[in-house]
């Protein structure tokens, strides 16, 4: 006899039980058993009072903001209401069918009061998960940065007050004049913006920030990419191991923050998370200017840098003067030999750039029959050399080696493809505002990169889950040789 549906409601029903309704394979099953987030009371119980009303459970807060992006819902109104119609949801948050679900702004709250360390926490957590696996290698890895749109539209922007641009501009000063005196390590300064940088990147900051600010979002700075308009943009800064291509270590910046400025920094986040030691770093050319690779190399580590041109023998060619290339180093008496036969002594070590200027003696040049090939000062040719030389001609062969160029061939998919699964999958390029929210958006969205890699991973070392895998696979390709064959033509 053929049943009919009767349309009434039940009014009570005692035998739901969630746990039954989420299948065995589930994805946020295998979260749950692999994800502990009991640390979260105990780092955040400090930002709570003792008396009041009880709030959400902070390891409550922190699964509904890793659905956000586990699965890419476009904001956390649109969570809230989904939350009630989906039962892995519940089962996951650990809700009933009658429970009532928190407002959109418990979210914004929390990471208000709890601050940038405990998505910090929750992302080196999962790193050192995958470390034990033995998804991570740690020993090669690549470095990129991502520029990404702020929320906040060309329109916001006005033109500052003389006041504040006064006050900008001695910032500026201040700053440079910090980096007129090196330190005894090389290391440059810090900016305003939360990334070090140097003289050229200091000034490009407030030139192009100094009279108009963001009135959306004071933090995201102008920035030029592609030849198209300048717009209020942030910089994502990742590394990821060449094993398994797990997201070890990240930073987030204004938009113009020179990503070169940051290398050293990052490979030593990577190390302090998974504690390995890294002996070959990738990068392409923003990462070749001269400090990375004589630090790289002061490191122990192999630097696959796209080297930077050199820029003074480059203009020598297009003067259609000799390069430097011309002129013979003699590491004995540290000096060079110059196309005429003399030679070209030490004269000072540049301040800034930590280069050592060869000349002649005076007068030498102005007798020079070859000085019209030679150069176009009036007072002679001028050789410059790093005062670290040696350990940067190691760097770019090292660089330009086989190896080397392999390594950045393989870089560059492999960067391209971690960008772009975290703004198609996980809402990358939706932006919040304000420089310390962006941080805790990056960290979530690649702690949700790892989970799904470490998951598969134990899917796949777990003998009943592959073993379950495989029958699903060879069923459905049973059922589709079936249909294949009973629609073929006789």
């Amino acid at each position: 006899m053929m049943g009919e549906r009767d349309p009434q409601a039940p009014m009570w029903s005692y035998r739901v039980n969630l746990d039954k309704r989420v299948r065995s394979d589930h994805p946020l099953r295998r979260i749950n058993e692999a994800l502990d987030l009991r640390f979260v009371s105990g780092q955040v119980a400090h930002t709570y009072g003792r008396r009041g009303n009880k709030s959400v459970p902070p390891e409550v807060i922190l699964r509904m903001m890793l659905l956000l992006f586990l699965d890419d819902i476009k904001s956390e109104r649109e969570l809230m209401r989904i939350i009630p119609e989906r039962l892995d949801y519940l089962w996951f948050l650990g809700f009933g069918l009658d429970d009532e679900i928190p407002d959109h702004s418990v979210l914004s709250k929390a990471r208000k009061r709890w601050g940038r360390e405990v998505f910090l926490s929750l992302f080196s957590r999962v790193v050192q998960q995958c470390v034990e696996a033995g998804l991570v290698a740690g020993s090669k890895i690549h470095v990129d940065a991502s520029l990404v749109d702020a929320n906040a539209s060309l329109h916001s922007v006005k033109p500052l007050e003389a006041e504040v641009v006064s006050a900008i501009e001695r910032t500026a000063q201040e700053q440079l004049q910090k980096l007129d005196e090196p330190d005894e390590e090389d290391e440059p300064p810090s900016a305003p913006s939360g990334g070090a940088v140097g003289q050229s990147e200091v000034g490009k900051f407030y030139k192009a920030n100094r009279h108009f600010r963001n009135t959306t979002d004071p933090d995201a700075t102008l920035v030029r990419q592609g030849g198209l308009k300048s717009r209020p943009r942030y910089k994502s800064h990742r590394v990821v191991d060449d094993a398994h291509e797990i997201i070890t270590a990240l930073e987030t910046t204004t938009g113009a923050v020179d990503e070169g400025h940051r290398l050293l920094e990052l490979i030593q986040a990577h190390e302090h998370v998974t504690q390995q030691r890294v002996e070959v770093v990738i990068a392409d050319a923003r990462y070749g200017t001269t400090p990375n690779p004589i630090g790289c190399q002061k490191r122990g580590i192999r630097p696959h840098l796209a080297v930077l041109v050199d820029t003074q023998a480059e203009a020598g060619n297009r003067d259609q003067i000799y390069s430097e290339s011309r002129f013979a180093y003699q590491p004995q008496s540290d000096t060079y030999l110059c196309p005429a036969g003399e030679v070209m002594r030490p004269r000072r070590c540049h301040p800034k750039r930590l280069t050592w200027e060869y000349v002649t003696k005076k007068g030498t040049c102005l007798l020079c029959q070859l000085r019209v090939f030679c150069t176009r000062s009036k007072t002679g040719r001028t050789i410059h050399r790093h005062r670290e030389q040696t350990l940067l001609d190691a760097a770019k062969e090292q660089a330009g080696s086989a190896a080397g160029l392999a390594d950045r061939k393989r870089r560059q998919h492999l960067m391209e493809r971690s960008f772009a699964d975290a703004a198609n999958c996980h809402g990358f390029k939706r932006r919040w505002r304000g420089l310390w929210k962006q941080a805790i958006q990056d960290l979530l969205i690649a702690t949700v990169q790892n989970l799904r890699k470490l998951l598969r991973h134990l899917t796949l070392t777990n003998p009943d889950l592959a073993h379950r895998l495989r029958r699903l696979i060879q069923a459905l390709t049973a059922l589709l040789t079936s249909r294949a064959q009973a629609f073929a033509p006789s």
